[in-house]
């Protein structure tokens, strides 16, 4: 496994530990600073730099120690290369509130008008870049995954539900009272949702709202109900609409700190479905241009267990791509899948029973239930957690 440095003081932690940078990756660092080049005078056999920058001699010297350089792409309005994964205010910095049209001019806004101009079928290099760009934030969501259950957390556990859902809906709040119930429960789990507007917002919210009294969440659902939705329902983008609803979202509390210092919930979103803004309420965003990179990471990292809340096409589409993955073991053991709502996935959308038939005599079948219960799904997730 190659070491990933994507910061000057975690570089020089590296270097004064007297170790060297062979077959490291080096990760958007200026070092063409006078003591920042000196770290660079060590071995670096197979070493990475990307997108860093550097003195002349500092090149000529890492080429010839045999360290492979790869530039910064020029004129993006993204960086390609990243070491972490996006957060709320680096993706609306520069949104004010009381301009809801500023929202143009975040970079959420501007890279996905970018993503647009570039069409179906980007050149070769900005279809090289966007690539790129996404291996760095698997990378990154990996590594922040792997920090959360070096912590102890329970194993990740995702929420897919549709972007439709209102704020202010029943269902909303019902959305909310899940998040509210994982982010209570002694397995500390890693949430994840799509990073969109609907359920994907409505469950990191009660993450967030965890140890907070019913006044504070009930104060908190009302000021999102003034603003139900994020735009027309089509897919062009009103940046006014789009800051209206942002606007609307009220300053979150983090909940009790944990000791780690890692965030409970991580949206993954993408610029395909650009439309859709990132909700505000998860702590951490890895935001993809390749929708389909996007979905299959997000069911293979969620090795705690899926719940599923009502959606349309494109949750079923995720009930059927992760139960295969159950089906074949093809990322490991069969983890629970929840169908949270009976009378829409056994009557109104029939996935429930469909994927109950298929499981039947496998290990998968334990791991499914289908309730309208918060409290018992959430037990299923522990039970699989208590035994893995």
């Amino acid at each position: 496994m190659r070491t990933e440095i994507g910061d000057l003081p975690t570089l020089r932690t590296h270097r004064d530990a007297g170790r060297d940078l062979r077959h490291t990756v080096l990760i958007g660092l200026d070092l063409t600073g006078p003591e920042d080049d000196a770290l660079l005078r060590t071995a670096l056999d197979g070493a990475l730099l990307l997108g860093c920058r550097l003195t002349s001699r500092s090149r000529e010297r890492a080429e010839a120690a045999g360290a492979l350089l790869f530039p910064d792409i020029p004129e993006l309005p993204y960086q390609v290369y990243r070491a972490r994964l996006y957060t709320p205010d680096e993706l609306f910095a520069g949104f004010d509130p009381a301009e809801p049209g500023s929202y143009a001019g975040t970079l959420d806004a501007s890279v996905y008008r970018y993503s647009r101009d570039q069409g179906a079928q980007p050149d070769p290099l900005h279809a090289l870049a966007q690539r790129l760009h996404d291996h760095s934030i698997t990378a990154a969501l990996d590594d922040l995954l792997t920090r959360c259950a070096a912590a102890g957390r329970g194993g990740p556990v995702a929420v897919m539900g549709g972007h439709a859902m209102a704020r202010g809906s029943a269902e909303y709040r019902d959305a909310v009272a899940l998040g509210v119930a994982l982010g209570r429960s002694p397995a500390r789990f890693t949430v994840l949702t799509g990073g969109g507007p609907g359920a994907m917002e409505a469950v990191p919210l009660g993450v967030r709202l965890r140890d907070a009294d019913q006044s504070t969440v009930d104060s908190a659902l009302a000021k999102l109900g003034t603003v139900p939705t994020f735009g027309n329902g089509g897919t062009t983008v009103d940046p006014a609409a789009v800051g209206a609803w942002l606007a609307a979202a009220p300053t979150l509390p983090a909940g009790e700190a944990d000791a780690d210092d890692l965030p409970r919930t991580i949206g993954i979103p993408t610029w395909f479905y650009g439309h859709e803004p990132p909700n505000p309420a998860c702590e951490a965003h890895a935001k993809y241009f390749a929708n389909s990179v996007r979905e299959d990471g997000l069911l293979t990292v969620a090795t705690g267990g899926v719940v599923y809340t009502p959606g349309s096409a494109g949750t079923v589409q995720e009930v059927f791509q992760d139960y295969s993955q159950n089906h074949y073991g093809s990322v490991g053991p069969a983890a629970p899948m929840v169908f949270l709502g009976k009378d829409f996935w056994v009557n109104e959308v029939p996935a429930a029973p469909l994927v109950q038939q298929l499981a039947r005599g496998r290990d998968a079948e334990r791991w499914i239930l289908v309730t309208d219960d918060i409290a018992e799904a959430v037990e299923l997730l522990e039970e699989y957690e208590a035994q893995r």
